[in-house]
């Protein structure tokens, strides 16, 4: 069964959320049958590579937020974090465009699958929110991808020809088409969504129902007919349940 994620390296839910889906798919009884697939989201295309101010100046300036609200929300998503595992520093975090961190995902999918692809997401992402790093700059990609087993010559070929800003956008066109207007957003088995950071206890609900409705149970034995009890007993076997044994 595919499970397909969209989110943005620089969204502080969608690491929240990616902790909190990880945790249900490991309790999962068919996790090994479950393929996890991560597609590119920005929340703010618009970014300079560069932007000189913190994470609190953008959200106040650029967004029109008050900036006492601002740090309640740090605050609070803060807490969240910690609670996960996971620590953020928001005054460390460096604004900057995540498209580039995006085509180094999709480069490592196609030089190592999805497995690579979600080392590199997961080190981008606390490169982000835990480290202080500059994820639009080419030193830190570099760092991020060779570390998960890229070539840093690759790397560099890819990110100047452009190889995966097709891919990238072709992510964000899919997931307009779906209606997807936030991160993180998980589609089960491209029936069931799941939008936001949800509870882990909501994931496995959802990762079960997917899995039912794709492997339906088939009863084993006679079926029933003319002349036929329609229990348990016409499938040959004996049981019990609320109104006794039979």
């Amino acid at each position: 069964m595919n499970v397909d994620i969209w989110s943005d390296i620089a969204c502080p839910w969608c690491f929240i959320g990616k902790r909190r889906f990880e945790k249900a798919l490991a309790a999962f009884p068919h996790k090994d049958q479950i393929t996890v697939t991560w597609h590119s989201y920005q929340l703010d295309p618009t970014l300079p590579e560069h932007y000189d101010g913190t994470e609190l100046d953008y959200l106040s300036t650029r967004k029109g937020v008050p900036a006492a609200r601002v740090q309640q929300m740090f605050d609070h998503v803060a807490e969240v974090a910690s609670g996960e595992g996971l620590h953020y520093d928001f005054d460390r975090v460096v604004v900057a465009n995540s498209f580039s961190g995006h085509e180094l995902i999709h480069l490592a999918k196609a030089r190592g699958g999805n497995a690579m692809a979600d080392s590199v997401k997961e080190a981008l992402l606390s490169a982000h929110f835990e480290q202080g790093l500059d994820i639009g700059s080419r030193k830190v990609l570099m760092a991020v991808g060779t570390e998960a087993g890229l070539g840093s010559a690759e790397i560099s070929a890819a990110l100047d020809a452009g190889t995966y800003r097709d891919a990238v956008r072709a992510d964000i066109s899919q997931a307009r088409a779906l209606g997807i207007q936030g991160v993180p957003f998980f589609v089960l088995d491209s029936k069931y969504g799941v939008s936001g950071a949800q509870p882990a206890e909501l994931f496995t609900q959802a990762l079960q129902t997917a899995w039912r409705e794709a492997n339906p149970l088939v009863m084993v034995g006679q079926p029933a007919g003319p002349g036929v009890r329609d229990d348990a007993e016409s499938l040959g076997g004996e049981v019990c349940g609320p109104d006794g044994c039979l």
